[in-house]
This record gives structure tokens, C-alpha cells and sequence, in this order.
């Protein structure tokens, strides 16, 4: 689930980025998703994950490095959260991006996983009233 969630978010999100700074963006693929093994600290449940890229240029570029936990919010509320830091493409993909353009994608990209992730963890796949977020109320 959490890799189909990253395939699905880092599509959005360079699809987002090609419309701001041009096709060159769009040459930009997900390569792989890499979780660590399940830890628990106190009442926080952690999973490491980083995501691999290929850029325009053809080249391995590290997109996200992240921390994605799951903490107890009370009797019967969970929070879930994503601590890390997401890069855009490097190169002529991610040229002429602002600090602003990129920070917006970078909000859609990881509100589309959370959002994702918070729906498959509520409604599983197969359920009755299962139906991901589309919004993500991130304008650039």
C-alpha cells in the first residue's frame, strides 16, 4: 500500500511540476520506494522511507527521506505524520523552479500520500465507503 501511495503521490506531483516549469518534468519517474522495518519508541509507531528518482537527465536522484509515524491521539483517534525533507528534480527538469513552486509540489506531493495512506488505514482496500481525497488545498 505505502508503495502504490508514493508511485501514485510522486506522479501527481511531477505532473503538477511539468505545468509550472515545463515538459521536462514530466521525464522525471519514481525508480523505487524503500521502507525500513516497522519501530516503535513510547506510543509512536515509525517507518523509515526514502524515494529514489530518475531524473530527466537519466540520472538516480534521492526525492524523499521521511519518517512516517503513527501516534495514539486519544481513546479512539490516531494521528498520522510525515517528518522529512522531499527534493525536486535536479537538472533541467527542476529549472527555473522557485523556492515557492517547489514548495508548493512538494505540499501536494506528500498531502497526496498522506492522504493516501489515511485512506487506506480507514477504509482498507475493498471496503464499503472507501474513496481516497482528491484535494489537497495546496494552491501555488
Amino acid at each position: 500500500m505505502l508503495q502504490r501511495a508514493s508511485e501514485t503521490a510522486y506522479g501527481e506531483g511531477i505532473t503538477a511540476l511539468a505545468e509550472l516549469a515545463g515538459p521536462a518534468a514530466a521525464r522525471t519517474r519514481l525508480a523505487d520506494v524503500s521502507l525500513e522495518d516497522l519501530t516503535e519508541t513510547d506510543d509512536c509507531a515509525h517507518i523509515a522511507l526514502q524515494w529514489e528518482a530518475i531524473g530527466a537527465d537519466g540520472k538516480l536522484f534521492t526525492a524523499l527521506l521521511a519518517d512516517l509515524m503513527l501516534v495514539p491521539a486519544g481513546d479512539r483517534v490516531t494521528a498520522l505524520s510525515l517528518t522529512g525533507a522531499y527534493w525536486p528534480p535536479p537538472g533541467p527538469a527542476g529549472a527555473g523552479v522557485g523556492q515557492v513552486i517547489a514548495r508548493c509540489c512538494a505540499t501536494a506531493v506528500i498531502g497526496s500520500f498522506l492522504d493516501s495512506v489515511a485512506c487506506e488505514l480507514g477504509h482498507p482496500a475493498g471496503t464499503a465507503g472507501y474513496s481516497p481525497v482528491r484535494d489537497h488545498g495546496v494552491q501555488p
